[in-house]
């Protein structure tokens, strides 16, 4: 596909833009709405929550905790019924006993979150969904639906799955995304099964209390499809998110300076959507563990001296994250260095994007990380810095990276990398900077008003 010039960004009625830089300031587009991104998630369960039983009960018993820590969103696991206990093998998808807990364990949940000021996220898996008995043949490929509901069946058969999947006798469409190994692709290009998935979508919104999605396997069905699937339940201006994990492009076992086209990857799904969702930045994952493991933070500002990442290029669109349930965990596909876990946070945390925090990293590993995660939530929050704040980058060199970003309260500067001397880059008392966060190889400074400036410049006297 041909890099694409302006539409790694919304398009603004009415107006031209004559450039070549896919990288210049985003035009907002009246619509959607924010999309619920200026806030700070977190990933409500790691890859072993199912075995916590009931996990919806863990969590309900943390609210004043993440509350606390200035969270506005939370990701839950998979709701349905599923052949495996994580939730991504979905079946009955209207039973919403899993391995999680009951459903009305899960109301209460989500009504207690939203009560304090947390939307919460479903997970949704509709790129396959498991059958409940086979053919003829010995193929599965015949869905029950034992739940009462208002809205389509969902006691589908073979002309549910795509033709491409031969193992279950698909008789659909062919697949029009990537194929999963593990159960029968849904044929997302009939109407009928795009409206059953609707409705299932609108009874999790009104009867069980989501308030958006969080997209399994983006990758596995046409982008367009979310559109109908974000609209027709009525979740275009809150935050939905899809999971297009996207290959970067490695020089051999050398991770490649240049990631354009896998951020322009990600910017065509979200095109593709017709920007009712966001999409998590696997890029700037995929770059900073890079540059934190090697020592190597040049890679942090690209051509352009822009962010490498998504929010590059269209942080209004990113969720960036450190690890998730895949990538660490006890799954560890593709772990972030964990002696570097807080400059990952240090980083997300004070950048645009919405940042979204592990479940695990801020509850399961120890009051230290824990300390640093919140310290940088607040000074994220008394800077104002939200998903489109202006970033500077004003190094990236081996050793060090600065970089300052302006919210709506003040300004910010981030330094990460093992150099002590920041030479003229170190933010100075006596111009309002102060200390509001400090870790291993990171530090970050807040400016204050004249009159703390004033305080904190004759305390350093």
């Amino acid at each position: 596909m041909a890099r694409r010039i302006t539409l790694c960004r919304p398009q603004a009625a009415a107006v031209e833009v004559a450039t070549a830089d896919p990288c210049v300031e985003e035009l907002e587009s009246p619509t959607p709405g924010h999309l619920g991104t200026d806030g700070v998630m977190l990933q409500g369960f790691h890859w072993e929550s199912h075995k916590t039983h009931p996990w919806y009960n863990v969590i309900r018993h943390k609210i004043p905790e993440i509350q606390g820590a200035g969270f506005t969103h939370i990701w839950l696991p998979p709701p349905s019924q599923s052949v495996s206990p994580e939730g991504y093998m979905p079946g009955q998808l209207y039973n919403l006993s899993s391995a999680y807990g009951n459903e009305q364990q899960l109301v209460e949940l989500n009504e207690a979150l939203k009560a304090a000021g947390i939307a919460p996220l479903a997970d949704i898996v509709i790129n396959h969904r498991c059958a409940d008995s086979q053919d003829e043949h010995g193929r599965w490929n015949n869905y029950h639906d034992d739940h009462d509901h208002e809205g389509h069946s969902i006691d589908w058969g073979q002309w549910a799955i795509t033709c491409d999947d031969h193992e279950f006798g698909g008789q659909g469409n062919k697949d029009t995304g990537d194929d999963f190994w593990g159960a029968p692709d849904l044929d997302h290009t009939n109407s009928h099964l795009r409206e059953a998935l609707v409705h299932w979508l609108q009874h999790l919104r009104d009867n069980v209390g989501f308030t958006g999605w969080r997209f399994d396997f983006a990758r596995g069905y046409g982008a367009k499809y979310i559109t109908q699937y974000v609209e027709g339940s009525g979740t275009q201006n809150d935050l939905n998110v899809g999971e297009v994990w996207t290959d970067l492009h490695w020089d051999g076992t050398t991770l490649g300076k240049n990631q354009d086209d896998a951020r322009q990857r990600i910017c065509n799904w979200i095109d593709g959507t017709q920007r009712r969702s966001t999409a998590f930045d696997f890029v700037t994952k995929g770059v900073l563990q890079e540059a934190v493991k090697h020592c190597e933070y040049w890679r942090l500002a690209d051509s352009k001296n822009k962010a490498p990442g998504l929010i590059g290029w269209w942080p209004q669109r990113a969720v960036t994250f450190v690890d998730n349930h895949d990538t660490g965990s006890t799954q560890r596909h593709w772990p972030f260095p964990s002696d570097r876990v807080s400059q990952g946070y240090a980083y997300i945390l004070s950048h645009p994007g919405m940042p979204c925090v592990a479940f695990d990293h801020f509850f399961d590993w120890g009051s230290k990380l824990r300390g640093e995660i919140s310290a940088l939530m607040q000074a994220r929050r008394d800077a104002g810095i939200i998903a489109k704040s202006k970033l500077q980058i004003l190094c990236a060199e081996g050793d060090m990276y600065v970089a300052k970003v302006t919210g709506s309260k003040g300004s910010l500067v981030l330094k990460l990398g093992p150099r002590y001397d920041m030479g003229p880059l170190l933010p100075k008392p006596a111009e309002g900077w102060a200390k509001a966060a400090v870790g291993k190889d990171y530090c970050v400074w807040i400016q204050q008003g004249e009159a703390e400036a004033a305080a904190a410049a004759a305390e350093q006297q």
